[in-house]
């Protein structure tokens, strides 16, 4: 396995000791898995064979073939992956002294007690293994183990140097039930976002997470954190209770997604990471254990109102022929059945953005007398629209008159493809006339995946 990064690079500054301490790991337990890395900036051709797009990149190579890595980025997380993949989906677990040094090796370790393999439990319980790679799974038939751990036959236990220190599973053991089972007792009950956590919050199973932003050394930090952890149990499988330092600058990209401002911390947001993100704020600022219990009950019974970034309508908003909108007034202009109304929606770091500027300024300018037609603009990452998601920048679309059908831009970028776009009623230019580069939100500062 080998990992090819930048000189440069932040986060594969981070992950360095991890990946040399994994590699140690490796060598300790006479493993024939080699560790590499390789400067990405220095062999270019390299990079560019393997599509190298963003450091740090981790390959493993298994008889010559790759294998993206997918995996934490703390040097557990890289063992046991690279075991899992070498492997078998769990490790037969023989004597007593196997079960507990294998046990005593891993910050979390699932075992299965079965004295039948073949059996439906066995069975979802080794699936649930071999789908799994950030944790290592052990699984025994032999009584004496049983007896000192204290379980029957079809058992399963997760054991973690953390919180309670083991869990047992309850439930149909079928194979979603145990990775549900694993992902929602892995981590702790209140997890501390850091480079190291950032991945297995974001790319775990538990898709709803309760953000926590407090500031790391203040008298708050320990009172809130402990009125969350007194209430999480309940949660640990559909939500996940994560706390932000708010003090670090580099969690202020976080601060800015949900329109936060430094004064507001401490302060609780919930998140659902699906299609389309939505976020939701509690209705009062007191974070107490009763408080934060009611939030997280609210949302799971889908009685939250999705929290919507909005900014302050200007003053003069249509002052300039390109007219600006923000969430409060957009349906207003855009809906309006008597108008063809084009919009930008447009990101204010976006380098498209700003050369389509005053293009885009010209194209206001040409319609500003015409009382049919509403050229305007939106920043799209400081409102946000329930029946509108936007991910790319610029994005144009034309809301016709009558029906308010809407119809987004492909054309040029140019002052004539604008223009005959919009006295078309969006026939010329709906189609795609010419490839157009868009910005993402994972092409510049503000990235969702790396909140």
């Amino acid at each position: 396995m080998f990992i090819l990064d930048a000189p440069w690079c932040g986060h594969c500054k981070a992950l360095a000791p991890e990946f040399a301490k994994a590699a140690n790991t490796l060598a300790e337990k006479e493993s024939g898995i080699k560790l590499a890395k390789v400067d990405a900036t220095e062999e270019t051709e390299l990079a560019e064979e393997h599509q190298v797009r963003g450091y740090p990149t981790l390959k493993f190579f298994r008889n010559a073939s790759p294998v993206e890595y997918n995996g934490g980025r703390q040097a557990d997380d890289i063992v046991a992956w690279l075991l899992k993949k070498t492997g078998p989906p769990a490790k037969e677990l023989k004597t007593v002294e196997e079960a507990k040094e294998f046990i005593d090796a891993n910050n979390v370790a699932v075992v299965g007690f079965f004295k039948d393999q073949t059996t439906d439990a066995a069975k979802a319980f080794l699936g649930a293994a071999a789908s799994i790679d950030d944790h290592p799974f052990g699984i025994t038939s032999d009584d004496k183990i049983f007896k000192e751990y204290d379980v029957q036959c079809g058992t399963i236990v997760l054991f973690k140097k953390f919180d309670e220190g083991k869990v047992v599973f309850e439930g149909d053991a079928t194979e979603k039930n145990i990775k549900k089972f694993v992902a929602g007792n892995s981590l702790p009950l209140i997890v501390e976002f850091n480079h190291e956590t950032a991945q297995k919050i974001f790319g775990g199973d538990i898709k709803s997470h309760l953000l926590l932003f407090l500031n790391k050394g203040e008298d708050h930090f320990e009172k809130v954190t402990e009125a969350a952890r007194s209430v999480a149990k309940p949660f640990k499988e559909q939500v996940l209770f994560v706390t932000i330092d708010a003090s670090e600058e580099d969690h202020q990209r976080i601060l800015e997604f949900f329109g936060m401002k430094k004064d507001e911390v401490p302060a609780a947001r919930l998140i659902k990471l699906e299609e389309d993100m939505a976020k939701y704020k509690p209705e009062s600022n007191e974070l107490t254990s009763d408080s934060i219990k009611q939030f997280v009950e609210d949302f799971l019974a889908g009685k939250l109102k999705q929290h919507l970034l909005t900014q302050d309508l200007p003053e003069d908003w249509d002052k300039e022929p390109v007219k600006v909108l923000v969430a409060s007034n957009f349906d207003k202009i855009a809906f309006d059945s008597e108008k063809d109304v084009l919009v930008e929606f447009y990101a204010p770091w976006c380098g498209h953005c700003k050369q389509l500027a005053p293009i885009y300024d010209k194209v206001g300018e040409h319609f500003k007398d015409d009382k049919n037609i509403v050229i305007a603009k939106i920043d799209a990452t400081a409102n946000e629209l329930e029946h509108t998601k936007v991910t790319s920048f610029p994005t144009l679309k034309l809301y016709p008159k009558g029906d308010n059908n809407v119809i987004e831009y492909n054309g040029p970028r140019t002052f004539e493809g604008l223009t005959k776009f919009v006295e078309s009623g969006g026939v010329d230019g709906a189609g795609i006339d010419e490839p157009v580069e868009e910005e993402t939100e994972d092409d510049d500062t503000p990235r969702k995946d790396e909140l």
